[in-house]
């Protein structure tokens, strides 16, 4: 049993024992309801589903073959309801709660294929059923969570299964279907026992493989890093050293930090489609929780990981201080959150011995958890100031979890921050931070000064002493941190003290003995307290201005109360846990306080503090507090006018005086009242000594002429009943159980472990028969009597005066209310009339148990309120319908009448202290090596468990009765719901806004417990709409309550409603204004995302019967589509509305076998001439339909098929929707007039920025009008299926979706249409604007794209002639277009886009025929266009012979022509290269075998990778002589002489440019991957060309530069490129040497885990050369790159280098000092000595190493030096004070005298006068 079962009420927890038979019986009734031969049937379970909830929420005890029965049967439903997403959503949530909680208890096999077909129909296939967005997205998150529910219960076998299902989607890396199949690898490959012999060494290398092959893109990253992580946690025995340099270089890439001033983000990341982004959705960008997963789970004893952990750490530290924050810190705090989440689990599993820990040789010991600690305390210690509040809450809460593994390391760390903070009083936010990372370890502060003293003196050294010293010195500074004006501090001084306290057994003076707090004297400390809190009371200020009227509650209070429940928890514990003598001596001071101040600011804070009292000690508190109050405001009230409308007599007053109470009075009859309600919360019986007092108060408040203090009576009345007849637990807070190993500590308990212990049960408040009669009473004078007034008031009209009468109406309503609200569900509800006259009650009486107290009053009071209220409310309707109050107040009323348990609901669901208990402070995590306790979960103080079952109590009260009537059909509501539905009905139209609100939120909860009252409720609503007299609040009324999800949820089922709803919804045009057309469009709009089909049994029911039902099915159909013509003259939205419902209805009518598909074919042939329509909105939308309606393709070629086959066919296959698409098609001019309109869609911008993508984002359509003319959910394949990233082109506003229409009209009707489109493509052509060029392009696109029978035939005479006057046209401004029409026109076919299409060789054969000599240099770029946009969608690992030719002569032309002349050319030259090499390389890689067929020999044959290299270090060369030469040489000579050579050098920039290029757009492609050894060849190229006096050239080689900054090298090709890299630093030109050293950096950053030892040490020398170069401004860059690479995690090397470099300084001035005279040694030297000792100085901001002094004192010595040292030393010295100023104060503390003398030299800047 359940913890919190365990500890309910007693009478509700023996109740709980029969909810094991309750589930068994909804069970079965779910099995009754579902026939396996009839899917419909699947739609009945769906009731019985929240039901089931219920019982997972409440944590029942049920049986668990009952759960594995309700599995398999789910499971079972799941896959039968293929296309019912509705009901997938549903019964997949359920499996998915179910699955998770027993997961570890039954033991099942599920297959995956079956989850992997519905994903794969309903989400990536083009039959996209008519379902709203909404849905689609709800059912694939649900699937995805079932899948990774169902994943460890996949048989074995599985995932071999699995990876060779997935793998072949892996082949081409640039087809969008690699990025599906690593999604789906991530989403199925199951980790469990029985799959573990697929995860072999192998396996893994190959996934790294596939990992590598698509480099810089985030999506990739995150899916193989999670399948890594998943491996390497669940299986121990593979053996992953040789993969960790590697895995670690990965990791530390993935964390887009800024490297050496450069941008903090790929400059280029690989983008992924939207859709496969959002279905594989991963939240952040950095896999950061993949990634901790995986180091965490790698450490073990002996392994090479722990080096490599404390380098990625070393590395990413900087990164986490305050002063680096940015974009990378919401990553970089992920990974401190899970590093140490996943720390801490792995701990525990080794700790349990679970079945899935490691073996013991592997598990964490002493050395290595010290080691974790340490690192992440660096970490810990950079971030914890950090401005993000995310990342320094996360420090606090990491440090309390690492402060129970290793006290040692951790609560030093925190001692010392918080003395920092108290001493450094700058910075004001520090403290807030220290006080809350001391709160969060306080409970390991106690366990480590208790536990035995000889560990003390091992492990904490001499530091104990000022551990206990600092709960002392921080319970004495809590108290000066309460300040009012400085909320987030008093909140954490208040959490502080509270965790302090919680750990405290008993809090008394004889705390001292237990040497915890030797420093404090406990009743002094308290008086201390006291006088603090008050003293905050008195100064605050509240919030808010105090709301009068209704919805002021008792506690709307300050920051205290507002901001977090620390006030509240504090003084509970405090008061909960005082011995007796201190809590009377608190007692006294308290009720001093309280009696004597009246604080309208602070009713809240001063209410919970006499609640607290109160709750601690009933019998005392309420006579010293409670009872002085109460005398005080009842002598008050006495003195004051009464207005008789209490319930006593009423005097009609003649006089029209009214009488009232003076502003003050009436503040502190207020105050005194509310306090009192808010006090009295927990009284319990000690209340009833004092219940006359009570009456009286409570009669003479209501009785008072102020509203105000009507207000607060209402409240008193309130808790009185609530604190007389409801459970709650009493005495929480006392400790009832001492820590076995330190009885001054109490033991917490964690829900896990539970074991009935009879001392930990809660005491609850159980009423005693006098609190019943009590209640009853108040009932009596406040319910029923009101209720009588009431109906006298009604009926018999007694007042003259009408302000009287609202005065008395108010009053009276006010008290039913309060009655009501107090009772919450202890009245009884009222009885459904059941169907069959018989009440078959005793099998539904009972689901869970639940109960907010003990029932007072009958069912009969409740049905008699129900009708005075109906009658009041008629009588207030009629008389006072303007007055919002008593309408507000009667629709409260109704509410608690009708909703039966929403008051607990609504308590449960806002109650504040649920969410304290999050808070670390009072968590202490399972794993705790202090005092070697284990446990199972986490552990809580006893009174926060309490807190919880006390919620848990709540909810389930709220929910016992709810669903009882819902799941048979037996039960019908009781009359007098009937009644209050109806004047809901009346209220939610009425003509104020709040009354509509309120009044439809009460209808709906009501309707939707009774799902038989909505058809009538939307029947009445939609005669409202098409009402044409209706008034627009009716409208707006209406439109708000149906558009709520229970009645569109109830339309999908019944056909009455859904006739209605939609007729009037489309005739509801002539309410004018724009409000009313905004909510009619918004209801719209959510009913076509929410749309989730139609009910089967519309279609079943033909004309003839349909007498009931309204109008039949395809009426409807032929009344929507006469109304969908634009003829109709309607608004252009309704006429949209129209059209999209025909859509629907079509669509939902496809998937059911008896209905007509003459609906179908009149809808597509009406869709189709909806593309001519004038209404721009209704063109897309006619796209979208005929995208969805033109299904079946009898004319499409299939492959290998020959056309003479097709002939016998032709006659019998014809497409359902030939004929009517036929018939409209040859009309004359058809397709003119549809091409012209369709070019209207195209709206170019002229910034060029249409975005691309299936239809139009463009300008003209509102949100609104975009979600009802498109499935959001698009086809995820929608084309192009391969990443564009040729930007050259411009943006091109090509729509593929309207290609695809014609693509699917030809296949539908085959020759004929071809023949009706030309004459209006030939004349589009050639038109003058661009977006009738772009109409042409999709139409030609779709009818290449074509394949159907006799299309060969028109290729010579039609299309290849088009094509090339495309070619040979002279306008530039439609190339993109015509580009991408290509490209549609040569996409593969099928999944994998493996299978050629009839015409693309042709197409590849038109673009490479030679162009005329003559033509303009655009049309040359223009073909080269062409040509690359075709390559990038040919699928290299597949290319037939004539393509592999087809590359080789390209290959060659392209080599041939890289000195084009034109810029434009050269740019279109170098993509074209870089698509052409990459494609060859990759047919290589996957053919590497077969080395029979002669066709690839010249492809293997890589010259072209020698002739790059070569020719562009030649290339190099020249420009740079040349440059240099320019400068030199007097200009008159060169021309004469140097006429060829110059010629030459041109040519040699060009073609550098074309190759600058050609790097550019491989690595952009993300294609680098294959052309690595190329790429690193031409290094050295880039780098030198950074500066040249050619700008042009410069320019693009910048851009290369920063993209190269991002590149991976992996091995083979590393060696290679540190050889360049070396020797480009040795480079005669001085600038070359200064880019190497910039691109050095970087590169060192990215490589730093897999390169050598060696290779480092030679790198490093290199850098150290530079620093005494000739040429001052490398010098000093050298430097500048030697302080970052100091802090690059090589931490051996580095230090080696700062001892050179402080020897060799000092050497230097010493030499200098004896000679006095510069001769000595040159000027590059000294200098360099001094940058060396300047790099290391700077390479540690923000800390002091204890070298750090000694070196700073060294570098100013040399302070008076000339320039250029000069200058370094002043600038290194000023950057060193800058970035220690914060703690210099506490560092300057490690200096000598004489070193701060030195230092105080240099920094003050010299003087004239000195």
């Amino acid at each position: 049993m359940h913890l919190y079962n365990a500890w309910l009420p007693p009478p509700l927890a023996a109740q709980t024992a029969a909810e094991r038979d309750s589930f068994r019986r909804v069970i079965s009734d779910v099995s009754a309801s579902f026939r396996p031969d009839d899917p419909e049937s699947v739609f009945s379970t769906l009731k019985f589903i929240s039901v089931l909830d219920l019982f997972i929420k409440a944590k029942s005890d049920v049986a668990l073959e009952d759960v594995e029965a309700l599995i398999q049967m789910g499971l079972e439903l799941f896959h039968l309801s293929r296309n019912k997403l509705y009901a997938q959503v549903r019964w997949g949530n359920l499996l998915v709660r179910l699955l998770n909680k027993y997961r570890k208890k039954i033991a099942l096999s599920i297959q995956w294929r079956p989850l992997y077909d519905t994903l794969i129909s309903t989400h990536f296939t083009r039959s996209t059923g008519p379902e709203g967005w909404r849905i689609r997205q709800r059912h694939f998150e649900t699937i995805t969570t079932l899948v990774q529910s169902c994943r460890r219960f996949f048989p074995s076998g599985s995932a071999f299964e699995i990876w060779s299902e997935f793998k072949s989607l892996l082949q081409n890396p640039w087809h969008n279907s690699s990025f599906e199949g690593s999604g789906f690898a991530r989403l199925f490959l199951p980790m469990n026992e029985d799959n573990q012999d697929f995860y072999s060494h192998g396996w893994i290398e190959e996934c790294i493989d596939l990992w590598g092959s698509i480099p810089n893109c985030q999506f990739w990253n995150s899916q193989w890093a999670d399948v890594v992580a998943w491996v390497i946690k669940n299986y121990h025995n593979l053996d992953l050293e040789c993969f960790l340099p590697l895995l670690f270089a990965r990791y530390l890439n993935m964390f887009e930090v800024p490297v050496a001033n450069g941008s903090g983000s790929y400059p280029y990341s690989l983008d992924v489609p939207r859709n496969t982004k959002f279905l594989f959705s991963n939240k952040s960008s950095t896999p950061a929780k993949a990634i901790a997963k995986t180091i965490v789970y790698l450490l073990k004893p002996g392994s090479s990981s722990q080096q490599h952990f404390e380098k990625l750490i070393n590395i990413l530290e900087q990164y986490y201080h305050p002063s680096n924050g940015g974009r990378w810190t919401y990553s970089l705090e992920r990974f401190l959150f899970h590093l140490v989440l996943q720390f801490q689990k792995r701990l525990q599993n080794e700790q349990l011995g679970t079945k899935n820990s490691k073996p013991i040789e592997q598990h964490l010991g002493k050395s290595e958890r010290v080691f974790f600690v340490n690192s992440v305390l660096k970490l810990i210690d950079r971030g914890q100031y950090s401005k993000n509040e995310h990342l320094s809450e996360t420090v606090a809460a990491a440090t309390s979890i690492l402060s129970y593994v290793e006290p040692s390391l951790v609560l030093p760390f925190v001692a010392s921050r918080f003395r920092m903070a108290l001493e450094t009083m700058t910075a004001i936010h520090q403290l807030k931070i220290a006080v809350m990372s001391v709160a969060f370890v306080g409970r390991s502060l106690f366990f480590t000064s208790v536990s035995a003293s000889s560990m003390k003196q091992v492990d904490l050294g001499g530091d104990d002493e000022t551990l206990i010293d600092l709960m002392g010195v921080s319970l004495s500074n809590a108290l000066l941190g309460m300040d009012a004006n400085d909320p987030p501090k008093t909140l954490a001084t208040m959490q502080l003290i509270g965790s302090i306290f919680s750990n405290l057994a008993l809090l008394d003076d004889k705390i001292d003995d237990l040497s915890l707090m030797p420093m404090i004297r406990f009743s002094e400390w308290l008086d201390e307290f006291l006088c603090r809190l008050f003293s905050l009371l008195l100064h605050l200020e509240p919030s808010s201005v105090i709301n009068e009227g209704l919805h002021s509650s008792a506690a709307s209070g300050t920051f205290l109360v507002d901001d977090g429940p620390y006030y509240f928890c504090l003084l509970e514990i405090l008061l909960g846990r005082l011995s007796e003598s201190l809590y009377n001596q608190a007692l006294k001071k308290i009720s001093k306080f309280v009696r004597t101040n009246i604080l309208p600011g602070a009713i809240a804070e001063v209410g919970l503090l006499c609640c607290a009292c109160v709750h601690s000690n009933p019998e005392e508190a309420v006579s010293q507090l409670v009872e002085p109050i109460l005398t005080s405001v009842i002598s008050s009230l006495k003195g004051t006018p009464h207005t008789g409308f209490a319930g006593g007599t009423f005097y009609a007053s003649s006089t029209k005086n009214r009488s009232t109470i003076s502003p003050a009075l009436e503040a502190a009859i207020d105050y005194q009242l509310k306090i009192l309600s808010v006090g009295i919360t927990f009284g319990g019986p000690a209340i009833l000594r004092y219940k006359d007092q009570f009456k009286e108060a409570v009669f003479l408040a209501f009785d008072s002429p102020s509203w105000k203090v009507n207000g607060a009576a209402d409240h008193l009345l309130r808790s009185l009943l609530g604190s007389q007849v409801h459970y709650y637990p009493i005495d929480q807070y006392r400790c009832v159980l001492s820590h076995p190993d330190a009885a001054a500590l109490e033991e917490w308990i964690s829900t896990k472990d539970f074991t009935a212990d009879e001392r930990l049960t809660p005491k609850w408040h159980i009423p005693c028969d006098e609190e019943v009669q009590f209640a009853n009473e108040l009932l009596d004078i406040h319910f029923k009597s009101a209720l009588d007034d009431l109906l006298k008031i009604c009926e018999t009209k007694m007042h003259v005066d009408q302000g009287d009468e609202k005065e008395h109406l108010k009053v009276t309503l006010l008290r039913i209310e309060s009655s009501l609200q107090g009772l919450f569900s202890c009245l009884p509800d009222f009885v459904p009339n059941s169907r069959n006259g018989m009440a078959d009650d005793s099998d539904h009486k009972f689901l869970i148990a639940g109960a907010t107290g003990c029932t007072v009053g009958s069912t009969a009071l409740r049905e008699k309120a129900a009708e005075i209220v109906h009658t009041a409310c008629k009588y207030i309707l009629e008389k006072k319908s303007d007055d919002s109050i008593l309408l507000i107040l009667i629709i409260r009323i109704m509410d608690s009448l009708g909703n039966y348990g929403s008051l607990e609901y609504d308590e449960w669901s806002s109650h504040r202290q649920a969410w304290k208990l999050e808070s670390a402070a009072i968590v202490e995590p399972p794993v705790n090596f202090i005092v070697s306790s284990r446990s199972k979960g986490k552990k809580r103080p006893r009174w926060a468990l309490i807190d919880k079952a006390f919620m848990h109590n709540t909810w389930r009260s709220s929910q016992a009765s709810y669903h009882l009537y819902r799941t048979s059909g037996n039960f019908s509501p009781s009359d007098h719901v009937t009644l209050l539905v109806d004047d809901l009905l009346s209220l939610s139209l009425h003509s104020y806004e709040t009354v509509r609100l309120l009044a439809g939120k009460a209808l709906v909860k009501l309707i939707k417990r009774w799902p038989s009252m909505i058809s009538k409720c939307v029947i009445t609503l939609t005669t409202k709409l098409q009402d044409s007299n209706a008034e627009e609040y009716a409208v707006l009324g209406s439109c708000s309550v149906l558009a709520s999800q229970t009645v569109l949820k109830h339309l999908t089922t019944d056909l009455k409603s859904f006739s209605s709803f939609i007729m009037a919804i489309l005739s509801s045009s002539h309410h004018e204004s724009l409000k009313s057309q905004k909510a009619i469009n918004e209801l719209f709009v959510k009913y076509n995302i929410q749309f989730s089909g139609v009910s089967k049994s519309f279609f079943r029911i033909s004309d003839k019967d349909n007498h009931t039902c309204g109008l039949g099915f395809s009426d409807l159909v032929s009344q929507i589509g006469s109304m969908s013509f634009d003829s109709t003259g309607l608004h252009w939205r309704y006429n949209l509305m129209a059209n999209r419902v025909l859509l629907l209805l079509a669509l939902a009518s496809r998937n059911h076998p008896n209905s007509s598909t003459r609906i179908l074919s009149e809808t597509a042939g009406h869709f189709l001439k909806n593309l001519k329509s004038q209404l721009p909105q209704t063109r897309i939308l006619a796209i979208s339909a005929l995208n969805t309606l033109l299904k079946e393709s009898p004319y499409k070629l299939s492959p290998g098929e020959k056309s003479a086959v097709l002939e016998d066919l032709q006659g019998n296959a014809k497409s359902s929707l030939e004929e009517a698409l036929t018939h409209t098609f040859q009309e004359e001019g058809f397709f003119n007039e549809t091409l012209n309109s369709l070019s209207h869609v195209h709206i170019i911008s002229d910034s060029e920025s249409a975005s691309r993508g299936g239809h139009g984002d463009s300008s003209f359509q509102s949100l609104a009008d975009k979600s009802i003319t498109r499935f959001y959910f698009e086809f995820s394949a929608s084309w192009p299926r391969t990443p564009s990233w040729i930007s050259f082109f411009g943006s091109d506003t090509f729509y593929s979706s309207f290609a695809r229409i014609f693509k699917r009209l030809v296949q539908e009707c085959g020759m004929p249409v071809v023949v009706a489109l030309k004459g209006a493509v030939d004349e589009f052509t050639t038109a003058k604007e661009r977006s009738k060029q772009c109409v042409a392009a999709e139409v030609l696109a779709g009818v290449l794209h074509s394949d159907v029978d006799g299309l060969l035939g028109e290729w010579e005479n039609w299309l290849m002639p088009q094509l090339k006057n495309i070619i040979l046209a002279q306008s530039v401004e439609s190339v993109p277009e015509w580009a991408t029409c290509i490209r549609y026109a040569v996409t593969g076919k099928g999944k994998y886009g493996t299978r050629v299409p009839l015409l693309r060789q042709k197409i590849l054969d038109a673009l490479m025929t030679p162009l005329p000599p003559t033509v303009a240099t655009t049309v040359t770029a223009k073909r080269y266009a062409f040509l690359a946009a075709a390559l990038i969608e040919i699928s290299p690992q597949k290319m037939p012979v004539a393509e592999i030719q087809l590359h080789n002569i390209l290959l060659n032309e392209v080599l041939g022509n890289m000195c084009h002349s034109s810029a434009q050319v050269r740019e279109a030259l170098g993509v074209t290269l870089s698509v052409l090499c990459s494609n060859i390389r990759l047919y290589h890689s996957s053919h590497h075998d077969d080395t029979s067929s002669n066709v690839d020999t010249p492809m293997k044959d890589e010259s072209w990778v020698q002739l790059l290299t070569e020719r562009a270090a030649e290339a190099v060369v020249n420009i740079q002589n040349v440059s240099q030469s320019d400068k030199v040489t007097n200009p008159i000579d060169t021309r004469s002489q140097n006429g060829h050579a110059d010629n030459d050098s041109q040519d040699d920039t060009k073609w550098m440019e074309t190759l600058l290029c050609f790097i550019i757009s491989s690595l952009k492609s993300g294609r680098s991957s294959y052309l690595l050894d190329v790429i690193v060849g031409l290094l050295h190229p880039v780098i030198s060309l950074q500066e040249t006096s050619n700008k042009d050239l410069a320019t693009v080689a910048k851009a290369a530069f920063e993209l190269l900054k991002w590149m991976i090298v992996w091995e083979p090709h590393l060696q290679k490129a540190i050889s360049v890299i070396l020797s480009a630093a040795s480079d005669p030109n001085w600038r070359t040497r200064s880019a190497t050293l910039t691109y050095l950096r970087t590169f060192m950053y990215r490589h730093t885990f897999i390169l050598s030892s060696p290779k480092k040490h030679e790198i490093w020398g290199t850098v150290e050369k530079l620093l005494v170069d000739n040429q001052v401004e490398v010098r000093e860059h050298a430097a500048a790159v030697l302080a970052g690479l100091m802090k690059s995690g090589d931490e051996d090397i580095a230090k080696d280098f700062r001892n050179r470099a402080y020897v060799e300084a000092n050497n230097v001035y010493k030499r200098r000092k004896s000679r006095k005279s510069s001769s000595g040694s040159s000027m590059a030297s000294v200098h360099g000595a001094v940058l060396a000792l300047a790099a290391s100085v700077l390479s540690a901001p923000y800390d002091m190493p204890s070298w750090l002094p000694e070196h700073v004192t060294l570098l100013a010595r040399f302070s008076g030096e000339p320039s250029p040292v000069k200058s370094t030393v002043t600038k290194a010295i000023a950057e060193f004070r800058r970035t220690h100023a914060d703690t210099w104060n506490v560092q300057k503390e490690l200096f000598t005298e004489e070193q701060l003398e030195i230092l105080a030299d240099t920094s003050s800047s010299s003087s004239y006068f000195a």
